[in-house]
């Protein structure tokens, strides 16, 4: 046998070393996709009962503007100048139209009738009665008893409020804000 310079026999080594690493790292990953756990879900259902899920019926961004639309058509119409507010039964605002020459209060004040409206699932000229016996209520953030909001309801259950502000007087606001109500209808 002749014998191998240590050169060879080194650069053997490291050839038979890396050949057998490679050998047991593929093992290892083949292995490693492998367990004995059946795999999990893509997609864990939580819940197959919904008890834990809520339903909620919400006006379209496009039924909204209709609303609005028409509540602001009704007062230019009558020659008023008013901004119309709907807001959905959180009372975040979905739609607001400022119509030309309306007051510079007159959004916020919209938005606060909408949100009233539907927070009591009322119309808000309605609600002013309520003050007689409970004034506190007025102080409840984000509402505003005054007449010219009115609710939006789905199976008697309020979704929606539309609030109507800048008329010169608020059963004007509320005749407006009515008349979004019933284009919902249509």
């Amino acid at each position: 046998m002749k014998k191998l310079s240590i050169r060879t026999r080194v650069l053997t080594g490291a050839v038979a070393a890396a050949a057998l690493g490679a050998g047991t790292l593929g093992v290892a990953s083949a292995s490693a996709g492998q367990t004995d756990t059946p795999a999990a879900p893509a997609a864990v259902q939580a819940d197959t009962q919904n008890r834990n899920l809520a339903q909620t019926t919400v006006l379209t961004t496009e039924a909204a503007t209709r609303a609005a639309q028409a509540a602001l058509d009704a007062a230019t119409k009558a020659g008023q100048r008013v901004t119309v507010a709907v807001v959905d039964r959180d009372g975040i605002t979905r739609v607001l139209l400022k119509g030309d020459g309306a007051g510079p209060q007159s959004p916020q004040s919209a938005e606060r009738k909408a949100f009233t409206a539907v927070s009591w699932n009322a119309p808000t000229s309605e609600l002013v009665k309520r003050l007689a016996q409970t004034p506190n209520l007025k102080d409840i953030p984000g509402t505003l008893f005054l007449a010219g909001g009115a609710p939006v309801q789905a199976k008697g259950a309020p979704i929606a409020g539309i609030g109507v502000a800048g008329a010169p007087s608020g059963d004007l606001d509320e005749q407006f804000a009515q008349a979004g109500v019933a284009a919902l209808g249509k």
